[in-house]
């Protein structure tokens, strides 16, 4: 049988495990809940859930992947190995690559979350024939990776790329834990949907569920399906979040001049959306994105963990 490589993707509040084919297809995988808030206790989660991986799932061909590659929240210094932070509040560099590497003795590689899926992306989806393009993630967050000259640009401190922090043009008045008030991530990010939805559900009628508790986010495919309804908020809420990532897109392909730009994420996966953005597009402004503003033709649920996988291959 073929080599493998083992792939870990971790987000906020699960890690997804899996055994990848050098073609990225994905033969065994398992999901484990975390919740963690720091990286100390996220390590242990990922030790805990690798030993239980190869416990109750074990190798696909009987003996061990040829390395390891994460996908990972926050700065990640992808040549050195070292998890930089999760963001700013928990900011603890550890070198996890080294301490997995010794713990299981194969050779571990890791990187930022987004920038391991935009990866895969040019490995095995839209990005393999382009030199130049941008795979915009829009989930609960909004975030980018950009190729550029067949380069993958991290920046000086490993955070090129957070673009959900910009402003798009659609005024909401919502303040943004960067400081920054009408970032695009807090508009059309599954973040953005809960708080735009209880700002402006004071002044706009509507049914949808919007939970006292404030943990609880509203569910956006609720959303999306009231806003066929005509339901004043909810159409209103699309109509922002469409608007803003469009004004992204349109800001994102003057700074870096791409063939194509690929949509990812929870929020555009599902494709109700994605017309609606793309009828906000300027024509002039997207003349040179001859490849066109696609959806991503990989899995949604898995482009993390074959991202991963793609890190792991270390190229």
């Amino acid at each position: 049988m073929e080599n493998t490589y083992l792939a870990l993707d971790l987000g906020s509040t699960k890690l997804l495990i899996g055994e990848v084919t050098a073609e990225g297809k994905i033969l065994r995988h398992k999901r484990y809940e975390t919740g963690f808030t720091d990286q100390i206790t996220a390590f242990s989660i990922i030790k805990r859930s690798l030993e239980d991986y190869m416990t109750t799932v074990g190798w696909a061909a009987g003996y061990r992947p040829v390395s390891m590659g994460l996908g990972l929240l926050g700065r990640v210094d992808n040549t050195n190995g070292i998890w930089l932070q999760i963001d700013p509040k928990y900011n603890n560099p550890i070198p996890l690559a080294k301490d997995l590497s010794e713990l299981y003795n194969f050779p571990c590689y890791i990187d930022n979350d987004v920038k391991a899926a935009t990866r895969a992306a040019k490995k095995w989806g839209y990005g393999k024939d382009s030199d130049n393009f941008i795979y915009i993630n829009i989930g609960t967050g909004i975030a980018a990776g950009f190729f550029v000259n067949n380069q993958l640009v991290r920046g000086s401190h490993f955070n090129a790329g957070e673009v959900g922090h910009t402003n798009a043009g659609v005024n909401t008045g919502i303040k943004c834990s960067c400081g920054r008030d009408n970032c695009v991530e807090q508009i059309a990010g599954g973040i953005g949907f809960d708080k735009s939805a209880r700002l402006l559900s004071k002044t706009l009628n509507t049914k949808l569920y919007i939970p006292e508790d404030e943990g609880i986010k509203v569910d956006v495919k609720e959303i999306f399906f009231l806003s066929q309804q005509n339901d004043e908020l909810c159409v209103q809420l699309v109509e922002n979040a469409s608007q803003a990532i469009a004004g992204l897109i349109m800001n994102l392909v003057r700074a870096s001049d791409p063939d194509t730009v690929i949509l990812g994420g929870g929020i555009v996966s599902s494709g109700f959306i994605y017309p609606k953005i793309l009828e906000k597009l300027n024509k002039t402004t997207i003349r040179f994105v001859s490849n066109g503003v696609v959806l991503t033709k990989l899995d949604p649920d898995f482009i993390g963990l074959i991202g991963a996988a793609a890190v792991a291959m270390n190229e």
